[in-house]
Order: C-alpha cells, then sequence, then structure tokens
C-alpha cells in the first residue's frame, strides 16, 4: 500500500489537490503495479511563515 504524504505551501484550491491526488494516483498505479484502491495521499499544508527558502520565508517572499 503507497502511501505519499505531500507537502504544499498553504494556499491550493480543494481543485487543485483533487487534480493533483488523481496524477500522484495513477503514476503509483502505473509505475508500481499497484490496485487504485490501496493508493493513500495525504497533504500536508505548511504555513507561509513555517516554511523557507534562502533565509527568508514563503511570506516574505511573496509567495
Amino acid at each position: 500500500m503507497p502511501v505519499m504524504q505531500i507537502y504544499l505551501i498553504e494556499g491550493r484550491s480543494p481543485a487543485q489537490k483533487e487534480a493533483f491526488i488523481t496524477e500522484v494516483t495513477d503514476a503509483a498505479v502505473n509505475t508500481l503495479g499497484v490496485d487504485r484502491s490501496s493508493v493513500r495521499v495525504m497533504f500536508l499544508d505548511v504555513p507561509k511563515t513555517d516554511y523557507a527558502i534562502g533565509g527568508q520565508t514563503a511570506k516574505a517572499l511573496g509567495r
């Protein structure tokens, strides 16, 4: 049973996440040969103030 944890900076829409779930699930099914019903996808939304790039928060960088 593949379990994927996806870390994202907060702010993605439910529609974007649903599309991503479909694509990641398809990739697991096609490359690992697993049954679609065994695939698990978890999103971990990280606040912009808790994610840093090059020493600055994502919020400070306008992301």
